[in-house]
């Protein structure tokens, strides 16, 4: 029994050491606040771990885990979930080293999108992160965020109609292909 527990807490301990910075984008995305993104990680992590057997056996152990981020981040917010603020800094990112294929990554201004993407409704804001940001499939996303994939299509939609609508972020952002 022993040596099953010590062999399940290894396994822990790798998928965080693998998924750490992701999370952790995913977390300060989704709140925009590098200390309230920390303490959703930590509140994941805790909740993954005590159930480990069976998030470890799931076909799919991160998209279970990012849906345990996204249920916990809505709980804690539900009395205020318009009241998201813009990122008071992005320090938490900075040292995040870019996914090769993190495009946002590499844009000129990554507060002033950061900010942006604060001022979305939530939904649109948590769709927009995981089809755009995590790069998940439209299924994979109302998945994790509990809905149907046409709830899914509708918030990313609405979002990104919303972030075009800033004048700011077109002479940063392309969108489209086009500039």
């Amino acid at each position: 029994m022993g040596d099953r527990k010590q062999a399940g807490d290894e396994e822990f301990r790798a998928f965080v050491a693998g998924r750490w910075p992701r999370l952790m984008r995913t977390a300060f995305l989704l709140t925009g606040e590098q200390h309230a993104a920390e303490d959703l990680v930590q509140s994941t992590l805790e909740k993954a771990y005590v159930a480990w057997r069976r998030v470890g056996s799931a076909d799919d152990p991160e998209a279970y885990v990012r849906r345990v981020m996204i249920n916990t981040h809505a709980r804690r917010h539900r009395r205020k979930l318009r009241e998201f603020l813009a990122p008071r800094d992005d320090s938490g990112i900075a040292r995040e080293v870019p996914d090769s294929g993190d495009h946002i990554s590499r844009a000129e201004d990554r507060g002033l999108l950061l900010q942006a993407l604060a001022q979305l409704p939530p939904r649109q804001r948590q769709a927009v992160v995981l089809r755009y940001w995590e790069d998940l499939t439209e299924t994979q996303a109302a998945e994790a965020m509990g809905c149907s994939v046409g709830a899914v299509k509708s918030n990313t939609a609405k979002g990104i109609a919303k972030l075009r609508a800033i004048p700011e972020l077109a002479d940063t952002v392309m969108y489209g292909g086009r500039k």
